[in-house]
């Protein structure tokens, strides 16, 4: 049996403004995508050059950020912001969701292809390899934080929260299958796969499908989503004792991959 290690989730402070490890993770997955970008700017069919790496992650950046809280919002905690409307401006309660910030970030690129003049799964194609470092920081947050701990088990590598909700209980540290799976074993994946011209949209299926199909996985070893308030316990399992939210976005993303997957070496040239 483990014990979550005790860190701060402050990194460090500066006068009244605290600096959170989440945040610093944020960073770091941004910082890895333009470093990543602009090397895969250099490749001779890439859709976008070095100079407009900075304009990519900006926007990329917005969607995320936008895209994430209304996602959480809408997708987990709906009720309780209709009925408090401002605490939607309370970020530093926390509450991003993946599946949000992945649609925002596809609006962005949307408007930024045409801003480009490029085509949206051009674009889409050349970003999504730069995605899974992010999503590894992120989790790397989450576990810091000590939340989206996972369902109890007897494994050796357990883990007991601190988090006084999760109990004193041994559990799946499910932030760290999930920064393996969805961050690094994603990004190399990715990052193999496209290192030569292939299809258009093969490259965004493919991270639609791996994402898919990793975090419906490990939503087998995470404790549903459940949010706390004075108590009471929301949402957990969506239906028949087992499908969570997180599985229910997930299992589109699969599907919608495939699709796209066939159709690009069916029906599309090489890039």
């Amino acid at each position: 049996m483990l014990t979550q290690p005790i860190i701060d989730p402050i990194a460090f402070s500066l006068g009244p403004i605290s600096v959170h490890w989440y945040g610093i993770m944020y960073l770091i997955g941004f910082g890895c995508a333009y470093w990543l970008g602009t090397q895969r700017s250099k490749t001779p069919y890439s859709p976008v050059t070095a100079e407009q790496m900075g304009d990519l992650i900006y926007y990329a950046a917005i969607g995320v950020i936008l895209g994430g809280r209304l996602g959480y919002i809408l997708f987990y905690d709906l009720s309780h912001y209709l009925s408090t409307p401002l605490d939607i401006l309370k970020v530093w309660r926390g509450g991003m969701s993946f599946h949000g910030g992945f649609l925002g970030v596809l609006a962005a690129m949307a408007w930024y292809a045409r801003h480009l003049g490029r085509s949206f799964f051009q674009l889409t194609d050349f970003i999504a390899p730069l995605v899974p470092l992010g999503l590894l920081a992120g989790r790397i947050g989450n576990f810091i934080n000590g939340e989206l701990w996972g369902r109890e088990t007897d494994m050796a590598w357990g883990m007991v929260f601190h988090h006084p909700a999760a109990g004193d209980v041994v559990r799946h540290p499910s932030q760290l299958y999930e920064a393996g799976l969805e961050g690094l074993v994603l990004f190399l994946l990715l990052w193999i796969y496209s290192r030569k011209p292939r299809p258009i949209m093969a490259v965004s299926a493919v991270f639609l499908m791996g994402y898919g199909a990793f975090r419906s996985f490990v939503e087998f070893f995470r404790t549903p989503d459940e949010i706390f308030r004075s108590g009471e316990e929301q949402l957990g399992f969506i239906a028949f004792d087992w499908l969570t939210m997180g599985q229910l976005l997930s299992i589109p993303m699969i599907i919608i991959g495939g699709g796209l997957f066939y159709i690009a070496h069916k029906k599309q040239p090489i890039k």
